[in-house]
């Protein structure tokens, strides 16, 4: 009896990760999505997307809250705080843009209500911060960078990446975007300054 109990559960939560992918698919095409296209979408009855979410902003809010996690899974998969600096910046940049890609409705929500979502945020926000400390430490970035303005232009070329990747389906293609990213970042765009 157990097992079934367990098996019941683990249908309900691929269901549930069934309706929200059809949901980011459907709505990152059509914000104004309703709920029995993403039930199309996601090749389930109406009723059981009515189920799980009583409503679409409930579907939203858990969207937002998925992808938030994938997020929050992607920068602590690059390593940021023990790889070494450059290595870890670049893999912070290609999973985020994976991420910001894969889910560009969820990502693009801005001022999430759900507290969790905004504790996450917070937290890549501390690490990505402790990032740029260990790469000016490292001698990446100049050691009079201002920090704040470093990850502000960090989240800008990310955002601007994303915006180019979401034609993309080849992943060297991200990693080569998240290459050009972390090179701008570090290097800029024009000719190095003569002294």
């Amino acid at each position: 009896m157990e097992t079934r109990g367990r098996a019941l559960r683990a249908d309900a939560e691929r269901t549930v990760r069934t309706i929200l992918e059809a949901a980011e698919r459907v709505l990152a095409a059509d914000p104004t999505a309703t709920m029995e296209q993403i039930a199309a979408e996601a090749g389930v009855a109406r009723t059981t997307v009515h189920r799980r979410f009583a409503t679409r902003e409930a579907l939203v809010e858990a969207l937002t809250a998925w992808a938030t996690e994938r997020f929050r899974q992607a920068v602590e998969a690059a390593r940021p705080l023990t790889s070494p600096p450059l290595v870890a910046l670049h893999q912070v940049t290609v999973n985020v843009l994976q991420v910001k890609i894969g889910w560009s409705f969820a990502m693009g929500r801005t001022a999430p209500s759900d507290p969790e979502v905004a504790r996450v945020h917070a937290d890549v926000l501390a690490q990505c911060d402790q990032l740029f400390r260990c790469a000016r430490e490292a001698g990446l970035l100049p050691a009079d960078a201002d920090l704040e303005w470093v990850r502000r232009v960090y989240y800008a070329l990310i955002h601007e990446a994303a915006e180019e990747g979401r034609e993309l389906v080849d992943v060297g293609a991200v990693d080569k975007l998240a290459a050009r990213v972390v090179d701008t970042l570090l290097h800029g765009v024009g000719a190095p300054a003569k002294a």
